[in-house]
């Protein structure tokens, strides 16, 4: 983590979470919402966003990153690179199309709610968020559904 550069010496223009797709004809859809929805989810963990890029693609298009950079030979639904330590958020996240729309059928929840559910686990892993231990995965599930639920929230 030495790599990462210090709040102080890291000149933060306009936050900024971008979209974009790769191998995927994928267009999400309420980007304003979803943008400010981040946005909150950050705040609340007391972290500062710089810039989040998302791109949308396909199973091949993630599994070749998994076997490049990670050298794992399995499919995956999210593949997040930080650039930055906590509380400071920049980062690109990287989500299978395919595997959301997969997973969203196998637990048997809507395509909308298990996007968000990705969306948001890519940035609680920025916030410091872990989920390799049983613990640190129940706190994530907590903190997945508890932001999709303020996502649905009316204001």
């Amino acid at each position: 983590m030495d790599n990462f550069p210090d709040i102080e010496e890291t000149e933060i223009t306009e936050p900024t979470v971008t979209f974009t797709r790769e191998d995927t004809d994928f267009v999400l859809e309420q980007v304003n919402k979803t943008v400010a929805w981040i946005e909150r989810i950050i705040q609340g963990e007391n972290c500062i966003l710089h810039r989040i890029t998302y791109i949308f693609c396909s199973d091949t298009y993630l599994h070749k990153i998994n076997v490049k950079h990670l050298d794992h030979d399995t499919l995956t639904d999210i593949i997040t690179f930080p650039y930055a330590a906590p509380p400071l958020i920049e980062s690109d996240i990287f989500i299978s199309i395919d595997r959301v729309r997969a997973n969203a059928v196998e637990f048997e929840v809507a395509f909308d709610d298990e996007l968000l559910r990705v969306i948001i686990h890519g940035v609680l892993h920025l916030c410091g968020y872990g989920d390799k231990t049983k613990a640190e995965a129940a706190l994530m599930r907590e903190k997945e559904n508890e932001a999709v639920a303020l996502y649905y929230e009316k204001n």
